[in-house]
């Protein structure tokens, strides 16, 4: 394994789920957790480590910003809870606040390190980071619908009866309510899912809203159930930083400034990138019918609307 080390700052659900995935894949010599509370980055740590006669010689240890002047990518899940009766607005400028901290930390240490953003609200909050941070924002990553698109293709495979690796489908514009299935571009072996018959199914509009209702509502479900979610968005950052560390230049629908595709910019949201070892190296924009670029228009608008008031700016 060459040699590599991975940053996860924020210790809680989700990152222990993130430095989890990657361990068990082994996809870096080194991570490093760093945490406000220390001792439990210490601790998961530790519980990772004895692990490692079972898995390989990945080094996991707890640290704190200048532990991370080495690593290729930084992955960002802190983040503060809302507080009873607290805005949407004073949480998010409670969140930038915590991010001008890292920015600046991560700025002074790590400043050639790809950082991907996995904390919510993921869109608004990378947007942040490529305000407050001063590397290039192409190296500066949300997480954005991927989780999403991986449940969209997931339903979509159960469906169709097919691998749901198969299913070419995407989720785009907010890691929320306004997000948007790319229905237009959907395509299973070549075929369009909205032009042919596949396995003997054809394109029915009422079943198939029916199934993106269950991906749109799937977080929800999941958090009445278990409290949150950390297990499927910890794969989904092991993924990334895999396509990163490996340069692989895979197109990933990830959250990025889309700088007029889809007629939008001043704002990010997920569209399809290729992502490699810089970070993005470019975007795509499939083609999407009237009612989908609406609806990324409508995704847009209300990211910005949150954004506005925000006191993030450097």
């Amino acid at each position: 394994m060459a040699r590599s080390a991975v940053g996860i700052i924020g210790t809680g659900h989700v990152g222990v789920a993130a430095a989890y995935a990657m361990f068990q894949r082994q996809l870096a010599s080194e991570i490093i957790l760093v945490d406000k509370n220390h001792q439990r980055a210490e601790g998961e740590a530790m519980d990772l480590m004895h692990g490692q006669p079972l898995v390989g010689r990945v080094s996991v240890r707890a640290g704190d910003y200048g532990d991370l002047a080495h690593c290729q990518v930084v992955v960002i899940t802190a983040g503060v809870n809302q507080k009873p009766g607290e805005s949407r607005l004073d949480l998010l400028n409670r969140n930038a606040a915590v991010f001008r901290e890292i920015a600046e930390e991560l700025d002074r240490h790590a400043p050639e390190a790809i950082l991907v953003i996995a904390t919510n609200p993921v869109d608004i909050l990378t947007y942040v980071m490529q305000q407050l941070s001063h590397r290039a924002p192409r190296r500066v990553i949300g997480t954005g619908t991927m989780l999403d698109t991986s449940r969209f293709r997931a339903l979509l495979g159960d469906s169709y009866e097919v691998n749901p690796r198969s299913v070419h489908a995407y989720i785009l514009g907010e890691h929320g309510d306004s997000e948007v299935p790319i229905w237009s571009s959907a395509m299973i072996g070549g075929l369009s899912i909205m032009h042919h018959v596949i396995n003997g199914r054809r394109f029915d509009p009422e079943p198939m809203d029916a199934l993106f209702q269950r991906v749109r509502s799937a977080a929800f479900d999941i958090i009445s159930r278990k409290g949150y979610t950390n297990t499927a968005i910890g794969l989904v950052i092991a993924y990334v930083v895999r396509v990163i560390l490996e340069d692989q230049r895979s197109v990933l629908p990830v959250s990025v400034n889309p700088e007029g595709d889809y007629g939008q910019r001043d704002v990010c949201f997920s569209v399809p990138c290729v992502v490699g070892a810089q970070g993005v190296e470019y975007r795509l924009a499939p083609e999407a019918n009237e009612a989908e670029r609406q609806g990324l228009e409508s995704s847009a608008e209300i990211l910005r609307k949150s954004l506005q008031g925000m006191t993030i700016m450097p």
